[in-house]
């Protein structure tokens, strides 16, 4: 693969990012590529628009495979990500954009609580370490 600056700042951002910002970075993947399937259904190019779910769908999978099933939240979070599955699965057999609308919401909402809770992490990790 031909290495261009981008694919080089991606590469690294990667590499030195905290678990956090990987977290936050899935995240935005998953909601790109919701965009664009919805977008494919809407549009009627339904192969692409399965492509960019099953992008989607993969990166929820994932989430579920790395959960911390230790945490109170898991088992909370797991039937989240199974339900986030199920709605992207209708949206691609029904060709109808409403079940991946449902879920691009509901990732928009979690990427803010993952973002204000790296930010809580990373203050209460300062005042540690500086304490």
């Amino acid at each position: 693969m031909i290495q261009t600056p981008a694919n080089k700042y991606m590469a690294t951002s990667i590499q030195t990012a905290t678990p956090a910002q990987l977290l936050i970075m899935l995240v935005d993947g998953a909601i790109r590529f919701c965009r664009a399937g919805i977008k494919g259904i809407q549009d009627g190019r339904f192969e692409d628009a399965n492509t960019q779910l099953v992008k989607a769908q993969n990166i929820i999978s994932e989430f579920v495979i790395t959960l911390d099933r230790t945490s109170p939240l898991a088992d909370n979070l797991l039937q989240l990500y199974e339900y986030f599955n199920h709605l992207l699965i209708q949206a691609n057999i029904k060709k109808t954009t409403e079940p991946a609308e449902e879920v691009l919401q509901y990732l928009i909402e979690l990427k803010e609580t993952w973002i204000q809770a790296a930010r809580l992490a990373a203050a209460s990790q300062t005042e540690v370490s500086h304490g």
